[in-house]
């Protein structure tokens, strides 16, 4: 993947935005490397019409989804999943494995993202990339991909994202896990592409550092913006899907927001604005408002883990 300080922005309009400069800047990072992977992917085959009638709109050419990926999409983290799988291939120790399992429990119980855990989650990872080339990690996340995550797609979620694929619109992930392992999973799961944090690199080898900043609440919502001005998106006829109040940002964008398996925080806003809520991991509607018929199929049973992170112990 090209360096960040390669990337041509010159698509995207200059305005004002209530978000950080850093916001912007890997919002529109994210946008970019979306759009020029989904460019190289083969064309997504035909699949059989909706069931839903009225929402997806069927050839509404103004209308995407955006997907959050980490307990929307996917049960548990990527982020997790894949340092799970570096960690099999020595990248790291066992002593930090070990840690890693310590926030996977921390978060379950938390149940909300915790901005010095991110912080760490980025210099962690960050550090176990540095110098590898690119080309490598997506091999490995490929792999990976088949090993950890293939078995923890919700179903439930998968059927909303194919109606708006068999509606003819776009579908991407937008997510805080490194943009490379977003567009495996988007590939797999033939969506359109995705939205991931871009760490910058030069000749193909990883340098340690992010362009912007994570990819995370108000960088999610920049990313989006960015993407559908690109794409010619109507946000108004558009859906965005996702577990945590981290996201009411990107979700506050689009006409159709959802909140599937959501913590506390996004469940109360959402029945405060009339948001449509989806829970899948009891298999029990939560306060259905208008959600397609296609989301009830292969609801999973069992608890699903929050957010999690590749933390690697400070010397």
């Amino acid at each position: 993947m090209p360096s960040g300080a390669l990337f041509d922005l010159g698509w995207i309009p200059r305005r004002r935005r209530p978000a950080t400069a850093r916001s912007v800047l890997a919002g529109e990072a994210a946008a970019e490397a979306a759009r020029k992977s989904s460019q190289e992917a083969p064309p997504a085959e035909e699949t059989e019409a909706s069931a839903e009638p009225d929402f997806p709109v069927v050839g509404d050419t103004a209308a995407a989804a955006f997907f959050d990926l980490d307990n929307t999409v996917m049960q548990g983290a990527a982020l997790f999943h894949f340092g799970r799988g570096l960690y099999k291939r020595r990248f790291f120790h066992k002593r930090d494995l070990a840690r890693f399992a310590w926030q996977q429990i921390y978060f379950r119980l938390a149940g909300s993202e915790n901005p010095e855990h991110m912080a760490d989650v980025r210099n962690s990872a960050l550090s176990i990339v540095q110098g590898h080339r690119v080309a490598e990690l997506m091999s490995i996340g490929e792999e990976i991909y088949d090993e950890y995550m293939a078995e923890r797609v919700w179903p439930g979620t998968r059927a909303l994202a194919q109606a708006h694929l068999d509606a003819g619109q776009k579908v991407w992930l937008v997510t805080a896990a490194p943009v490379e392992t977003a567009t495996i999973i988007a590939r797999r799961l033939g969506l359109t592409g995705a939205l991931g944090t871009v760490a910058e690199s030069v000749g193909g080898v990883y340098t340690g550092k992010l362009v912007g900043e994570p990819l995370h609440g108000p960088a999610k919502a920049e990313a989006v913006r960015a993407l559908a001005s690109a794409e010619g998106l109507d946000l108004s006829h558009c859906a965005a899907y996702s577990d945590s109040a981290n996201d009411i940002p990107m979700l506050s964008l689009v006409g159709h927001p959802y909140a599937i398996n959501p913590d506390s925080r996004l469940r109360k806003h959402a029945r405060e604005q009339g948001w449509r809520l989806r829970d899948y991991r009891t298999g029990r509607k939560a306060a259905k408002i208008g959600i397609p018929a296609a989301a009830g199929v292969g609801a999973l049973a069992g608890g699903a883990a929050a957010a999690v992170a590749l933390q690697r112990r400070r010397r």
